[in-house]
């Protein structure tokens, strides 16, 4: 009986019976643009504002950047961890267990949301001093961070219900309420900095609405979901269910954790060493600044793929169809290393164009621009393993090892080289540090991704036994 139950779901989920490559484009594309027009946000704000308001305005951005990481974490640590659970339980034929898990997750959502800005409002000036602000940048970063920190709590819930969204099979609705705020975000940008007057407070409006204007699109789709109905009970906080969010959602949610603390340090180190050198403090903030964004962008269409392998996978793997999530998680690797190689040509060879766009600078701005990036940058190249390697454990139920894989590139490598090169080659030392990184994360993704290939290998011939 059993068998015939798991053959009727199949044949009425495409999930579990869809070729894995059409899947997989059909999932990561509109994930990819997502999470592209998650990171044109910034980008945007970036850009305006450095033809708007200067050198001084790049600086403020990158000083509040870890604000947006802490959003971007929370939202995944809930909608990854929700959207987890619910493909899962999906692939088991327990739909009343994954309206549980998407309920539990939005109410959390809220919580978590309105808390962070109480926080950020409370301390925000010491908050962004121990960022790394210098008295020249404080200003700017205190006017942006004070406007856009009221959407925080819209930011956080948009992005998570946009995985659950995912998770359900609406690629397509996901991607196009990001897409809706992004529109908006760009066209009110230049309308408010520049006709308006208004600088780095015109550019955090422009945010905070686009922001809004996608969670209510999103907040539609929860009231309509295609695979499981949400009633009064699947709200209700249960802390089986918490916990289980919390363990699946806990790998990408580190993952932005590091990323945040890296920065931190980064920003700090920057200021500091940067004073000892020719460029002063705020050339390297400002420059660092402009290279996370524009890294942001690339490893937004990585991550798009992971999050696109998502719910094929842990569907999937619930169903028990091992070869499937091989083949799956395979081709998503290849395909992010294909755009890895893409991206690595772009940074290599257009450094000083990329620069150019977030507006005008010193000849000295532009020298420590290009080295930075060619530098830093350098095994781009590799970098698409660790984000899909990471995604992927968390997919099939197996948080550890996603944890371990989010935190290696940052936490493991990153910080530590960041600390130590510098007090042997000053500010070149961050440079260099990056790559090493970066070598050192893929070399332990590889030897977990070439086991568990092996595993999955070995439980489908079983199956086929």
């Amino acid at each position: 009986m059993s068998s015939v139950t798991e053959e009727n779901r199949e044949e009425k989920n495409p999930l579990g019976t869809e070729k894995e490559g059409k899947l997989l484009v059909n999932f990561a594309i509109p994930c990819i643009i997502s999470m592209l027009v998650s990171a044109l946000y910034n980008i945007v704000d970036q850009i305006f504002i450095g033809q708007g308001v200067g050198m001084l305005g790049n600086a403020a951005t990158n000083i509040a950047f870890p604000l947006s990481t802490t959003c971007t974490a929370i939202a995944l640590l809930l909608g990854i961890g929700g959207a987890s659970n619910f493909s899962l339980k999906l692939g088991a034929g327990e739909k009343e267990e994954a309206a549980k898990y998407s309920g539990n997750a939005l109410v959390l959502m809220g919580i978590f949301g309105v808390a962070l800005f109480a926080v950020v409002m409370i301390f925000l000036t010491p908050m962004l001093r121990f960022f790394g602000a210098t008295e020249e940048v404080l200003p700017y970063a205190e006017t942006y961070t004070r406007i856009t920190a009221i959407g925080f709590p819209f930011l956080i819930a948009n992005t998570a219900i946009s995985k659950q969204i995912l998770a359900d099979g609406s690629p397509r609705y996901s991607m196009m309420s990001m897409l809706t705020g992004a529109i908006i975000n760009t066209i009110l940008d230049p309308i408010l900095i520049f006709v308006f007057d208004m600088g780095m407070a015109g550019a955090a409006l422009a945010t905070i609405f686009g922001q809004i204007v996608s969670f209510g699109i999103s907040l539609r789709y929860v009231f309509r979901f295609k695979s499981v109905r949400l009633t009064r009970e699947s709200f209700r906080l249960d802390g089986a269910h918490v916990r289980q969010i919390f363990a699946l959602g806990a790998s990408s949610c580190f993952n932005q954790i590091a990323i945040t603390v890296v920065q931190i340090v980064l920003n700090n180190t920057l200021s500091y060493y940067g004073a000892q050198s020719v460029y002063g403090s705020e050339i390297p903030l400002a420059c660092a600044g402009i290279i996370t964004k524009v890294n942001q962008v690339f490893m937004a269409v990585i991550i798009g793929i992971s999050q696109g392998n998502q719910p094929i996978v842990g569907f999937n793997y619930g169903a028990r169809k091992y070869g499937r999530v091989r083949r799956t998680y395979l081709l998503a690797v290849s395909a992010a290393t294909v755009l890895s190689f893409v991206a690595f040509l772009c940074f290599q060879i257009f450094p000083r164009q990329i620069i150019a766009v977030f507006g005008a600078g010193s000849e000295q701005y532009f020298e420590f621009s290009e080295r930075y990036f060619r530098i830093y940058m350098f095994l781009t190249v590799i970098n698409g393993i660790q984000p899909v390697t990471s995604n992927f454990f968390t997919s099939i139920g197996k948080p550890r090892l996603g944890i371990f894989m989010s935190l290696t590139r940052q936490l493991l490598f990153l910080l530590p080289l960041i600390l130590i090169f510098p007090l042997f080659l000053g500010i070149d030392g961050v440079m260099y540090a990056g790559p090493i990184a970066d070598g050192a994360a893929a070399l332990v993704c590889g030897y977990f991704m070439v086991r568990e290939v092996r595993e999955l290998t070995r439980k489908e011939n079983l199956i086929k036994i």
